[in-house]
C-alpha cells in the first residue's frame, strides 16, 4: 500500500512539473516572437472647404444691364496673325487669351458682376413680355457676357483657335487643341469659357447666383467642336460625345442661345428662308441643348419690331433679340425685347477706346503680339 501511495505521489509531481514546463515554454515562445514596430499613420487632411458664398445687400435693379460679347479666343496668335488672307479679319473681330484675362480683371475692378440674362424679363400670364426688376447686389453693376460661334468651324482650327470643348480629368470644362509643336493638349487657359469658370472660382463676387454667360451656337458645322450637323458622317457618335459637355455647361451657370443655323445676315433673308433656317436650327441644335428664348443676330444686324419675320421667330420661342452696337441698349415691348451688345475685339481696342472706358482701357488690354506678328 505504501508503495502504491508513493507511486501516485511521484506521478502527480511529474504531471505538475510537466504542466509547469509547458506553461513556461508557451510564455517564453510568446515573448520570443518578433513584434512589428507600430507605424505612425499621418492623419489625412481634408481639402480646404470652399469659402462661403458672399452675402450681399439686395435691391431691385431697373437700370441698364451692360452686355458684351466675344468670339472664340485666339489661343495661338502665331497661327492667327501670320499675314495670310484671314489675318486682318482675325485682328478685327477676335481677342487673344491674354486680352481676355486682362479684360476680366478690368471688369472686376470696376465692380461688374455677371448676371443671368433670363432675369432681365418676365413672361406675363397673357404671353406678353415686360422688364423684370430683379434683385441684385447694391453697389454692383450687372453684366451679361455672350459668346458667338462657339462651334469651332474648320477655318478656325487652322487659324489659332482650339478644336473643341472637352471635360478634363476633374470633370471641368476644358479645351482640346493641337499646339505649335503638333501635340494634342487639354488646357483650361486658352478659351473664354474655362477662363471665366476659373475667374469666378477665384473671385466668387464676380458672379451673382453662379451666372456665367450665354453660349451662342449656329448649326451648319455642328456645335462646341463636335460635328453634329445632319450631313456629318459621324453624327450619332458626335451627338453622344457632346452631351456631357452640354450638361456640364448648364450645371456650371452657362446658358445657350441661337445664332441662327447658317450664319447669314438676317435682314437679307426672306420669310421663307429664315423660317427654314430656324426649323433646321431647332431640329439639329435645340434638340441637343433644349429651348432658349435668346436669339443672337449673325453680323449684329437684326429685324425691327413689327416685321413679320420677327413675329415668326417669336412664334418659335425666341423673345430676346440681340444686335451689336457701340453701347448697351435695351427696349422692352409686349412682343419682343430688343437690345444691343458691345463688341470686344480688335476694332474696339484699336478704334473705340474712348467709347469703352466705362468698361476697360484698351491701352491696358491690347496684346502687342498683334502688331509684332503683323510686321
Amino acid at each position: 500500500m505504501k508503495l502504491i501511495r508513493w507511486q501516485r505521489k511521484y506521478l502527480m509531481q511529474n504531471i505538475l512539473i510537466a504542466i509547469l514546463l509547458v506553461a513556461l515554454f508557451v510564455l517564453l515562445s510568446v515573448h520570443a516572437i518578433p513584434r512589428e514596430t507600430p507605424v505612425a499613420v499621418a492623419p489625412v487632411e481634408d481639402e480646404p472647404a470652399p469659402p462661403p458664398p458672399p452675402v450681399y445687400e439686395l435691391a431691385p435693379f431697373e437700370g441698364r444691364v451692360e452686355h458684351i460679347f466675344f468670339h472664340p479666343l485666339i489661343a495661338y496668335p502665331e497661327r492667327a496673325f501670320d499675314g495670310d488672307y484671314q489675318a486682318q479679319g482675325l485682328d478685327d473681330y477676335f481677342v487673344t487669351a491674354k486680352e481676355a484675362n486682362a479684360l476680366l480683371d478690368a471688369l472686376y475692378e470696376k465692380g461688374f458682376m455677371l448676371v443671368d440674362i433670363n432675369k432681365m424679363f418676365t413672361v406675363n400670364e397673357d404671353g406678353t413680355l415686360s422688364q423684370n426688376a430683379f434683385l441684385f447686389p447694391v453697389n454692383k453693376k450687372p453684366l451679361v457676357i455672350s459668346l458667338d460661334d462657339v462651334n469651332y468651324y474648320e477655318y478656325m482650327l487652322e487659324h489659332g483657335m482650339v478644336s473643341k470643348l472637352v471635360l478634363d480629368s476633374k470633370g471641368e470644362i476644358a479645351t482640346e487643341s493641337v499646339n505649335l509643336a503638333g501635340e494634342t493638349e487639354i488646357r483650361r487657359d486658352l478659351e473664354i469659357i474655362p477662363i471665366i469658370d476659373q475667374f469666378v472660382k477665384d473671385h466668387p463676387d464676380f458672379s451673382f447666383e453662379g451666372a456665367k454667360g450665354v453660349v451662342g451656337l449656329t448649326g451648319y458645322e455642328g456645335i462646341l467642336g463636335y460635328r453634329t450637323h445632319a450631313d456629318s458622317p459621324n453624327r450619332e457618335s458626335e451627338i453622344e460625345a457632346v452631351k456631357p459637355i452640354i450638361n456640364r455647361l448648364k450645371e456650371t451657370g452657362w446658358t445657350f442661345a441661337s445664332h441662327s443655323y447658317a450664319h447669314r445676315n438676317t435682314p437679307d433673308l426672306s420669310y421663307e428662308v429664315l423660317l427654314e433656317d430656324t426649323r433646321k436650327w431647332q431640329a439639329e441644335v435645340q434638340s441637343l441643348i433644349g429651348p432658349t428664348p435668346i436669339y443672337l443676330y449673325p453680323y449684329g444686324s437684326g429685324l425691327k419690331v413689327g416685321d413679320p419675320r420677327l413675329s415668326m421667330l417669336r412664334e418659335h420661342g425666341f423673345m430676346m433679340f440681340c444686335h451689336v452696337g457701340v453701347e448697351s441698349y435695351i427696349k422692352y415691348t409686349d412682343s419682343a425685347i430688343v437690345l444691343d451688345r458691345r463688341h470686344v475685339d480688335g476694332i474696339a481696342f484699336r478704334q473705340q477706346r474712348e467709347l469703352n472706358l466705362d468698361l476697360y482701357d484698351a491701352d491696358l488690354i491690347f496684346d502687342p503680339v498683334r502688331d509684332i506678328l503683323f510686321e
